[in-house]
């Protein structure tokens, strides 16, 4: 039942988000440092709900980000579900900046159709 209830969930966040970024002119993320993003993302705990590559887990795949930073900086400032609210006093505008420059870093996953053994 609560892998249920994740995967609603996670579905409403992508759906959100991607409307965001679809409704969205073209965003410009602002200048971030990915390194020290990875270490805001480590330290503020996002980990715990994203995994340390931000690939999934009860929060969900977050990385590489597809979204816009407008979409994904008003999700994380406003966030549906179960997510924490991060207000600018608990993460400044920059230190989500890097975070997004983190999660843009990563790299993407593999299509399922390179993989032989999901192809039988």
């Amino acid at each position: 039942m609560r892998f249920t209830i994740f995967l609603i969930l996670a579905t409403v966040m992508i759906s959100v988000l991607g409307g965001m970024s679809a409704a969205q002119a073209p965003d410009t993320a602002p200048r971030g440092d990915a390194e020290n993003g990875k270490e805001i993302f480590a330290s503020y705990g996002c980990y715990s709900c994203h995994g340390y590559a931000a690939h999934g887990g009860p929060g969900g795949r977050i990385g590489p980000s597809p979204y816009t930073f407008s979409g994904f900086s008003a999700y994380v400032r406003q966030p549906a579900g179960v997510m924490p609210l991060y207000t600018s006093r608990v993460v400044t505008d920059q230190e989500l900046a890097d975070i997004y420059a983190f999660l843009q870093s990563l790299p993407r996953p593999v299509p399922a159709e390179s993989i032989p053994l999901l192809n039988n």
